[in-house]
C-alpha cells in the first residue's frame, strides 16, 4: 500500500504549487514512516514563506557541507567570487570537500559506504545513485521536492513527469535530484568542407539520402580519397559512439555512445533488445553501403582523433563528425591556418526514417544526491530550500553560470556579455581573468540546465544556428519507468556486458562487410545463446509490476 501513498501525496503536492511552508509543516501523515511529521523540528535557518521566483535568505547563517568535483581545468580555490557571494546573498557557507575529478566517483562510493559523506553530494549522473539507494545512506529525495518550490515549478511549466519517473527506483521513489532543462540540448552530428562543396555545386545535406548524394559525389571528384572520415572511436566502448548516436537517432534507435541494450517499443508497448531491433539493422546496412563504396574511411573506426583531424587538415578528407566546440576550436581554427579559403559547417543531425526528432529522456542531467544524516539536522528544510534557490531557480542558475552583473559581466536584451578582461574558455585568449579559475563561475558542479535562454546565452553563433534547428524537433517517447529490485539489478548486470560486447563487435563486423548482412539471423540467435530474451523479460516484469503499484 505504501507506494499507493506515495503516489496520491505526489499529485496532492503537485497540485499544492506554490504553498509556503507554514502551510506544510502539518502535511506529513502518509507513506514516509513519519519523517516528513518531523519536518517541523528541522526548521532552524529556514523561511517560512518561500515561493518560487523568490530570493532564499536563511533566517540566521548556517553551513552545509558538500563533495565538490575539483576539476584540473579550474582548480577549486578558497578565495573565489563564487563562496562569497553565495554567504552574502544566502546566509549559507558551503563547505567544500574537494575531490580530484579522476578520483570523484570512487571516493564518492567510499565517503558514503563510511558513513562520512557530506549533506550534499552533486555531479551525481543516473544510475550512479541506484548503488546507495538498498543502504538507506541516501534520502528518496521525492519525498522532500514539496520544500523545493523552483524545483517544482520548471518540473510542472516542462512537463518534466515522464522524465522523472525514469529514474524511479522500484519502491516508486527517486533518489537523484537531476538538472533540468526546459528543451534538449543537441551535441553532435556531420560537418562539411563547404567551400569544397560549393567548388562542385553542392549543397549541405538534410537527409541521410543527401548525405549519401553528396558524398558520392566527392568521391566522383576525388577517386583516390574518401571523402568521409572520422573519430571519437578511442576510450569508448563503441566505436565512433558520436557517429552511431546521431545516426541512430535518425532511425529512432539508441546506439553509439546512446546505446542501450533494453529500449520500449511504443507500438507493441513493451521493452525489446535494441541490438536486435528492425530499426538497428537498417541503420547498420546504412553505414555498411557507405563504407562498401568507399565513401567513409574504414580507419575511422579504430583511429585516434588526432589521426582523424590530420586527414581533415591535410585535404586528404571533407566530412568529419564535430560538436559545436570542437568545430571552432579544432577544424576551423586549424583549417583557416593551413589551407587558404577553407570553409567548414556544422549540419543539423541529417534526417532518416523516423523524421524530425530527438532522443527521448536527454533533458535530465547530473544531479545532486543529499545524504541521510542531513535528514537529522535542525536545519535540513533551509538547506533544501537553499539547493532549490541555488541550483534550480532562474535567479541562481544565472548567479552560478554567469557570476555577479557589473563584475564578471552585464546583460542587455538577454544578451550577456563578459566584463572586459574576463575570458571563458577561450573567448578573449588575452584576458587576464579567467570567469572559471579566477572566479569561480560557470563550474560544473553548480553550472547546467535551466531555461532554454539561459542554457544558450553562451552559444557561439555556429551552436546557436544548429540547436535553434534541433529545438525545433519532436522528443521521441521516453521510456517508462521499469525499476529492477536489487536481486534482479544483480542478475541483469551479469548479463548485460555480454550481451553489449556482441552488439559492438557485430555491429563493426557488418558495417565494416566483414560479416554478411544475410547473417542477421544469426547473429539475433547469438544474442538469445547470451540471454537477451530473459534480459528483456526481466525488464517487462519490472515495467508491469511498476505500472500495477504506482498506476
Amino acid at each position: 500500500m505504501r507506494n499507493e501513498g506515495q503516489l496520491s501525496r505526489r499529485q496532492i503536492l503537485a497540485a499544492a504549487g506554490f504553498i509556503g511552508l507554514a502551510g506544510l509543516t502539518g502535511c506529513g501523515s502518509g507513506d514516509d514512516g513519519g519523517d516528513s511529521k518531523d519536518l517541523s523540528k528541522k526548521q532552524n535557518g529556514a523561511m517560512k514563506e518561500y515561493r518560487a521566483g523568490q530570493q532564499f535568505k536563511a533566517a540566521k547563517p548556517l553551513s552545509f557541507s558538500m563533495l565538490h568535483n575539483n576539476n584540473p581545468v579550474y582548480p577549486t580555490k578558497s578565495g573565489w567570487l563564487f563562496w562569497k557571494e553565495v554567504t552574502r546573498r544566502t546566509g549559507i557557507t558551503i563547505k567544500p570537500l574537494d575531490v580530484p575529478l579522476a578520483d570523484y566517483e570512487k571516493k564518492r562510493s567510499v565517503l558514503i559506504g563510511a558513513g562520512d559523506a557530506p549533506f550534499l553530494i552533486p555531479k551525481t549522473y543516473h544510475p550512479g545513485e541506484v548503488a546507495f539507494v538498498s543502504s538507506g545512506a541516501i534520502l528518496p529525495v521525492s519525498e522532500y521536492v514539496h520544500l523545493m518550490p523552483n524545483y517544482q515549478d520548471k518540473v510542472k511549466r516542462w512537463r518534466l513527469e515522464p522524465e522523472l519517473d525514469s529514474i524511479r527506483q522500484s519502491d516508486g521513489k527517486y533518489y537523484l535530484l537531476p538538472g533540468l532543462h526546459e528543451k534538449v540540448r543537441s551535441g553532435y552530428s556531420l560537418s562539411f568542407r563547404t567551400d569544397i562543396l560549393d567548388q562542385h555545386g553542392l549543397t549541405l545535406p538534410t537527409s541521410w539520402d543527401e548525405v549519401y548524394d553528396v558524398l558520392k559525389a566527392l568521391k566522383a571528384e576525388y577517386p583516390d580519397k574518401y571523402p568521409w572520415t572520422d573519430r571519437w572511436s578511442t576510450n569508448t566502448p563503441f566505436p565512433c559512439g558520436a557517429l552511431f548516436g546521431y545516426l541512430g537517432q535518425a532511425y529512432g534507435v539508441k546506439a553509439g555512445w546512446n546505446y542501450d541494450n533494453i529500449s520500449f517499443d511504443s507500438q507493441a508497448k513493451k521493452f525489446v533488445f535494441t541490438g536486435a531491433r528492425d530499426a538497428y539493422r537498417q541503420m547498420v546496412e546504412y553505414l555498411r553501403k557507405i563504407v562498401a563504396d568507399k565513401l567513409l574511411d574504414p580507419e575511422s573506426f579504430t583511429q585516434q582523433d588526432d589521426q582523424a583531424l590530420q586527414k581533415l587538415l591535410g585535404e586528404k578528407s571533407y566530412a568529419i563528425s564535430t560538436n559545436p566546440q570542437v568545430l571552432v576550436q579544432d577544424y576551423r581554427y586549424n583549417l583557416e591556418k593551413q589551407v587558404k579559403g577553407a570553409k567548414i559547417e556544422m549540419i543539423p543531425v541529417p534526417l532518416g526514417p523516423a523524421g524530425p526528432v530527438v532522443l527521448g529522456g536527454a533533458r535530465l542531467e547530473n544531479g545532486v544526491m543529499v545524504s541521510s544524516k542531513a535528514l537529522k539536522s535542525d536545519s535540513f528544510v533551509a538547506m533544501m530550500q537553499f539547493v532549490d534557490w541555488l541550483w534550480y531557480s532562474d535567479e541562481g542558475q544565472k548567479f552560478c553560470k554567469w557570476g555577479v552583473e557589473g563584475t564578471t559581466y552585464t546583460e542587455s536584451g538577454g544578451q550577456y556579455k563578459l566584463e572586459p578582461g574576463i575570458t571563458l574558455m577561450g573567448s578573449d585568449p588575452d584576458a587576464p581573468k579567467d570567469l572559471q579559475k579566477d572566479f569561480g563561475f560557470f563550474n560544473g558542479v553548480f553550472t547546467y540546465g535551466g531555461s532554454w535562454a539561459l542554457v544558450s546565452s553562451n552559444f557561439s553563433p555556429d551552436e546557436k544556428k544548429f540547436q535553434d534547428a534541433m529545438s525545433e524537433r519532436t522528443e521521441l517517447p521516453i521510456d517508462p519507468a521499469h525499476p529492477l529490485q536489487s536481486v534482479e539489478q544483480e542478475q541483469a548486470t551479469l548479463w548485460d556486458t555480454p550481451l553489449k560486447d556482441t552488439v559492438i563487435q557485430n555491429t563493426l563486423q557488418f558495417v565494416l562487410g566483414k560479416r554478411p548482412m544475410s547473417e542477421w539471423d544469426d547473429y539475433v540467435s547469438e544474442l538469445k545463446s547470451k540471454n537477451m530474451q530473459q534480459l528483456v523479460d526481466l525488464h517487462n516484469k519490472a515495467y508491469e509490476r511498476f505500472k500495477k503499484e504506482n498506476g
